[in-house]
């Protein structure tokens, strides 16, 4: 059993950055491939990166390549996404998620997930 807890969210101001931290419990959090997507308001929710267990592979969203990155400190349990240069269109619940069997980008393989944190992008 894993679970997730999400912090870092806020309002900024379009341009800005803010860190998203999210904190793993669970022995086994090492081995899982973890992911950030996010849901707007209206939308489905969508993925936004991906990082492997190891953390030496990421998969970047286009839309966000250049701009968010995905890092993972493992003695720590918690993987972070560094998000630069936001833009209005960003605002969204972002969410950590855990993947025990693979490495995907759909957000029906991961098995676990946080409450979510608001990132809310002002003009």
């Amino acid at each position: 059993q894993v679970q997730l807890v999400e912090s870092g969210g806020g309002l900024v101001q379009a341009g800005g950055s803010l860190r998203l931290s999210c904190v793993a419990s669970g022995r086994t959090f090492s081995s899982y491939t973890m992911g950030w997507f996010r849901q707007a308001p209206g939308k489905e929710r969508e993925f936004v990166a991906r990082i492997s267990s190891s953390g030496g592979s990421t998969v970047h969203a286009d839309f966000v390549k250049g701009r968010f990155t995905i890092s993972r400190d493992r003695p720590k349990n918690t993987v972070y996404l560094q998000m630069n240069s936001l833009k209005l269109e960003d605002t969204a619940v972002y969410y950590c998620a855990a993947d025990s069997t693979g490495w995907s980008s759909r957000s029906s393989n991961y098995e676990y997930w946080g409450q979510g944190t608001q990132v809310t992008v002002s003009p």
